[in-house]
């Protein structure tokens, strides 16, 4: 079977918490640190080639993801319980602790998303944008379009508990 590219480059490896598992075609490349229990599902990149690149505990960057940052110039980090869906792009931004990122979501250069936000699918969060907390940001460009409610907040919270479980379905074979 096929494991994860994980590469060391200009001097730099990336380190891993406890429990954390790479599909067999994920790629870590570099400046990465990540957290415990964090998950890099099928051909999603994490390249820290540029800058640095640090993910806190129980993330996981689903399946087509890429996590970049822009040299000399914006790392990315990324805080606990974030779940980043499918196709989604994260460049050189701060995304604070449990937020949703939508399937083919873009945040750029520059942009914070502040804790207990949703990214929707398909939006664009322009650089330098800063995402209010509890909030639900939609569209091209992003804008704000309501709080988040208590439904919303288990999504997230339940998201980041649950792929940590469907990481070890894969480790059974």
């Amino acid at each position: 079977m096929q494991e994860a590219l994980i590469m060391e480059l200009n001097g730099k490896k990336p380190i891993f918490g406890e429990s954390c598992w790479l599909a067999p075609n994920a790629t870590v490349v570099g400046d990465v640190i990540m957290g415990d229990e964090c998950t890099v599902w099928f051909n999603a990149v994490v390249r820290g080639d540029v800058h640095e690149i640090r993910i806190g505990n129980q993330t996981n960057i689903q399946d087509g993801v890429v996590i970049h940052c822009t040299y000399q110039k914006a790392g990315t980090y990324i805080g606990d319980q974030v779940s980043i869906a499918h196709n989604a792009v994260v460049h050189g931004c701060t995304i604070h602790d449990r937020v949703l990122v939508g399937m083919g979501a873009i945040i750029m250069d520059g942009a914070v998303v502040h804790s207990g936000a949703v990214i929707a699918a398909g939006a664009v969060v322009l650089a330098n944008t800063v995402v209010e907390a509890n909030s639900i940001y939609a569209g091209m460009p992003a804008k704000k379009v309501k709080e988040i409610g208590p439904e919303m907040k288990e999504v997230i919270e339940r998201t980041a508990r649950n792929y940590p479980m469907y990481s070890k379905w894969f480790q059974k074979g």
